[in-house]
């Protein structure tokens, strides 16, 4: 397994790790509940070095973005990112990224783990023109920051600029700590928080300027474990669970990333077949209306008929409840609709909810 720039501080700080998507990465150093609240009452501090970043320079860099994007990346001007959708000529989702725009000749693509090597494959199959296409992944490390307390713990690092004026979704290129970074409004936790991608080289660097002014803010270093549990309190879909090549975004509600008006992108044209003649699946959030815990691939009921399945599920240290995403075939279910879930041959009930949980 690969391991990130940041393995051996992981390893000083009693970090339990997994396997995910090809790497080993830290699940949790204390608890997963402990550092959850951490993150919605102050600050986390998150090694997201396993993403895949992407570079793309040159005449036609613009045209090559928006022609894979699912969002309107024309939109975009220098400064400004958006989360995006890849699609496949059948309307399935290839993977879900963001796009960073520094100029109209000059992107940054951040994809899944687990997808580096098939969206690079993906980026320059489709590239008809000159541009350079570079895989920046093991050249880049990336920390977040997420929680309440996370613009004034960054702030001090960054003297030349008000870091509170960089708007949700902005970014900019400035020194943290001394070091040179794309400091990122962005996130998957539902908090206030920004990523900071750097060299790889000065990752141990910069965690360890954060490092102290996290904990004396009550805060904690995150784990892969939270961070799941925080995206799904927040609404926010994790890529080969709850979407997949063969999932469309109408099927997993993320339509609105979809601008098909006076634009062509590769899989417009079965995104447009399949909203016209009607959605079949759709994907509801519920709640456990008992202890159990919903995992992914359970099935999911509307009396006696089998609807669909779980994609996530897991307990929420926020609500002190039971969460999760499924997808139904069902076109009737609506909020407070009761379904029942089978879990270990026995059915639990559960109740349809609006997401963002929280």
């Amino acid at each position: 397994m690969k391991r990130t720039p940041l393995y051996q501080v992981h390893k000083t700080l009693n970090a339990k790790f997994t396997e995910f998507g090809g790497w080993e990465m830290p699940i949790q150093y204390s608890s997963i509940v402990k550092e959850h609240l951490a993150v919605r009452a102050t600050v986390g501090l998150f090694d997201l070095s396993h993403m895949g970043e992407f570079e793309i320079h040159g005449h036609g860099a613009n045209e090559l973005v928006q022609k894979l994007s699912t969002n309107d990346v024309g939109r975009l001007t220098d400064g400004r990112a958006l989360y995006t959708l890849f699609c496949n000529e059948a309307g399935g989702i290839v993977d879900d990224l963001l796009i960073y725009r520094y100029t109209d000749n000059h992107y940054m693509l951040v994809v899944n783990a687990a997808n580096i090597q098939k969206d690079l494959a993906w980026v320059r199959n489709h590239n008809d023109t000159d541009v350079e296409i570079e895989d920046l992944s093991n050249e880049t490390a990336l920390i977040a920051l997420q929680g309440p307390k996370a613009i004034d713990i960054l702030n001090p690092f960054v003297p030349k600029r008000d870091i509170s004026k960089i708007s949700f979704f902005r970014f900019a290129v400035d020194e943290v700590a001394g070091i040179r970074a794309t400091i990122s409004r962005t996130g998957y936790t539902g908090e206030i928080g920004f990523e900071l991608y750097v060299d790889a080289n000065d990752a141990e660097k910069l965690w360890n300027a954060l490092y102290p002014a996290v904990i004396e803010a009550e805060g904690q270093p995150v784990g892969l474990g939270a961070r799941d549990t925080l995206r799904l309190e927040a609404g926010l879909r994790l890529y080969g669970v709850d979407m997949n090549d063969d999932t469309n975004p109408y099927e997993v509600g993320l339509d609105k990333f979809v601008k098909s008006k006076n634009r062509q992108f590769v899989g417009k044209n079965a995104l447009l077949a399949a909203k016209k003649k009607g959605i079949e699946k759709q994907m509801i959030g519920f709640q456990m209306l008992d202890r159990a815990v919903a995992r992914t691939g359970y099935a999911v009921y509307q009396g006696d008929e089998h609807i669909g399945n779980v994609t996530s599920g897991a307990p929420s240290p926020s609500l002190k409840c039971n969460i999760g995403f499924a997808i139904v075939t069902s076109q009737t279910v609506s909020e407070d609709d009761k379904i029942d879930i089978e879990i270990r041959g026995r059915r639990h009930p559960a109740k349809i909810v609006t997401e963002p949980f929280i």
